[in-house]
């Protein structure tokens, strides 16, 4: 009588009888992922062969748990239990670890086209070109920002020991909301808005006393971009635009990645975490918000909006999908 020999190779008694080989699945699967991105599944009874992409199961793997994805799929597919830490252990030998995730806007096939769209068409843009251009946006600041980095060194057993508990206010003790522009010549003073932002309060406090000007200082080619928030696109707004003659660049929609000003948030997110003693109202806050947004080199600001051609190039070879900016 023969001897059985599965798909690993395995004979006797260790070789599979289901449908699908276990050895292959713990095995093959990260080998499979590392050489070729694409993992085969092999069926004795039916021969049928499904290939599914690194891509593809890497992103269900993030968002529900890499072994915990991995061993339900195991599980379904081959009726037999795999522990956790069997998983664990084969990808960690094929270089594969458990990291945190990139948040990013969620984009549909609508907006990856859009964006392939905008950036297949300022692609080519010259340095010249986007020195025309006011990038604008506003932000929300918290008196004590968490961005969840925080780490303190303790033994087991003193989770709440004194000093290793992170005192914090609930809604992060309270926040402002501002508004900028920046481009390569100038920047606008760092506007404060109270409350909810409107279309009207959009118009009578930030466009006409502050966009309107600073276009009319960058040239008669002046660009203004402008994301698509819902007081952006007013109608009172729009009569405005058209009256002054303002040239609006059409934005693609959830593409904060390729706005330049985004980075300039996130500067002033690492000035206020490295700034002590850190303000202690949101009068200070607000202050020393405007302080900084006119102290940041105007070099920065500069290398940030030279960027717009690698974002662009960066977004069309992602098709559309998200960038590292």
């Amino acid at each position: 009588m023969a001897t059985r020999r599965c798909c690993c190779q395995a004979s006797g008694p260790e070789a599979c009888s289901g449908s699908l080989c276990h050895h292959q699945t713990k095995t093959e699967i990260p080998r499979n992922w590392k050489s070729a991105g694409a993992t085969t599944f092999w069926s004795a009874q039916s021969h049928h062969t499904k290939r599914g992409s690194l891509h593809s199961e890497a992103g269900h793997a993030t968002q529900n748990g890499y072994g915990k994805n991995i061993r339900q799929r195991i599980q379904a597919t081959t009726n037999t239990a795999v522990s956790g830490q069997t998983i664990r252990n084969r990808l960690h030998n094929f270089g594969l670890r458990a990291r945190r995730p990139v948040r990013g806007t969620t984009l549909t096939a609508n907006h990856r086209a859009a964006r392939r769209a905008w950036c297949t068409q300022h692609v080519r843009w010259q340095r010249q070109q986007w020195a025309q251009v006011l990038f604008t946006d506003e932000s929300r600041f918290c008196l004590e920002p968490a961005d969840g980095r925080i780490r303190v060194w303790r033994r087991r057993g003193e989770r709440f020991a004194e000093g290793a508990v992170l005192e914090r206010q609930r809604f992060g003790g309270g926040s402002v909301m501002v508004w900028g522009g920046i481009s390569t010549r100038l920047r606008t003073p760092l506007y404060h808005v109270v409350g909810n932002l409107t279309g009207v309060r959009y118009q009578n406090e930030i466009l006409q006393p502050l966009v309107v000007p600073a276009l009319q200082a960058i040239g008669p080619r002046a660009i203004l971009q402008d994301d698509n928030a819902p007081p952006h696109l007013s109608a009172a707004v729009n009569t405005v635009i058209q009256q002054a003659r303002v040239n609006r660049m059409l934005w693609p929609a959830n593409s904060p990645d390729l706005n330049p000003i985004e980075h300039m948030w996130d500067e002033l997110c690492r000035r206020e975490q490295q700034h002590h003693p850190p303000p202690a109202n949101l009068g200070q806050l607000l202050q020393w918000l405007q302080q900084e947004w006119n102290g940041v080199p105007r070099a920065f600001i500069c290398n940030l909006i030279h960027s717009m051609r690698q974002r662009c190039v960066e977004c069309l070879a992602h098709n559309g999908g998200h960038t590292r900016y």
